[in-house]
């Protein structure tokens, strides 16, 4: 692999500069009210992504390597037992076949979290022993979010104590199609709260908000209440991640920076199945908000079948052809 590129990889996992908690900021409805989102114009922009920002050979290893140090690698059915949490926990400990790893000059990666269900949590925490892995869990009535708030409020607390280091909170929407801004930033606020130190992922299930304008308030409410990441979707929704909703979500994020200061990650999920779309939302992330925001303190892929594209990408680049899927274990 080449030097350049290699370096990219080496550096993915070194320990990060410390970033400070998002702790939030007071409800400034003005500037909720002035956000907009020109859906034509996002649109045009989301479609030259794909395209335009092709990379080959040594170049296109080295971000997808990248890719895999970016995935929260995740089971949510409702068949999940412990012999499953286990497979998926040994396969976020070494994503890639050793011998690809070898073969490409590459240290030992890792995935950057498991994410399960609660009943889960103490199953991948122990699996996860000795590594600095962490485990994130869904909660607060996923995917529908329609259970009573304390019931949310403490399934968060549960789940903090099980031992989940990150919790993926989904917000009601119905306060997004209502226009009920206080009411979406209270509860943001109280999931917060009760996440203590353990980080929160907002999932806004954009496929249900109804236009990107909605999703780009959504986002920026979220992050003045002290969300840590936004992300799209449950991966439960009929519409999960895309790439015009990425990008309102992203702008959001820069428009945030820009006015505090603060770094806030950003996680697309549900849908993203292939190498090739991978590549094309770390670029999308590179263009609009700089090489800071490739690490995976601030960007996360919530997906299980991409890390098996990858392999097979991977593979392909070291041997010249295409294995069978049953060579690469499933996540």
């Amino acid at each position: 692999m080449m030097p350049q590129t290699a370096k990219m990889i080496e550096t993915a996992q070194l320990p990060q500069v410390h970033l400070p908690r998002n702790d939030g900021m007071a409800l400034d409805l003005d500037w909720v009210a002035r956000v907009q989102a020109n859906t034509s114009a996002i649109e045009r922009r989301a479609k030259t992504f794909p395209g335009r920002r092709s990379v080959k050979k040594d170049h296109q290893a080295a971000w997808l390597l990248k890719a895999i140090t970016c995935i929260d690698l995740t089971t949510l059915s409702g068949d999940d037992t412990v012999g499953r949490v286990k497979r998926l926990c040994a396969k976020a400990r070494q994503p890639v076949r050793a011998d690809l790893m070898d073969a490409l000059g590459m240290p030992a990666i890792t995935t950057g979290a498991v994410c399960v269900y609660h009943d889960m949590i103490e199953t991948a925490v122990d699996a996860l022993e000795g590594t600095n892995i962490p485990v994130a869990a869904v909660s607060t009535g996923f995917p529908a979010g329609l259970s009573p708030l304390h019931l949310r409020v403490a399934e968060i607390e549960e789940s903090v104590k099980s031992g989940a280091r990150e919790i993926d909170i989904v917000i009601s929407r119905r306060h997004v199609l209502t226009q009920n801004w206080t009411a979406l930033y209270d509860e943001m606020r109280a999931f917060r709260q009760a996440c203590g130190d353990a980080h929160v992922k907002a999932i806004l299930a954009t496929g249900e908000l109804g236009s990107l304008r909605n999703v780009a308030r959504a986002s920026l409410i979220c992050m003045m209440a002290g969300a840590d990441f936004i992300k799209t979707s449950t991966g439960k929704e009929s519409v999960n991640a895309t790439l015009p909703v990425s990008l309102a979500m992203i702008r959001a994020i820069r428009d945030y920076y820009d006015a505090t200061g603060v770094h806030v990650g950003y996680k697309p999920a549900g849908g993203i199945s292939k190498a090739k779309d991978a590549v094309t939302y770390l670029a999308l992330m590179k263009d609009e908000l700089g090489d800071r925001w490739l690490q995976p303190d601030l960007f996360r892929f919530g997906a299980s079948s991409l890390l098996n594209d990858i392999e097979r990408q991977l593979e392909h680049h070291v041997t010249g052809a295409y294995s069978a899927g049953y060579r690469h274990p499933l996540a």
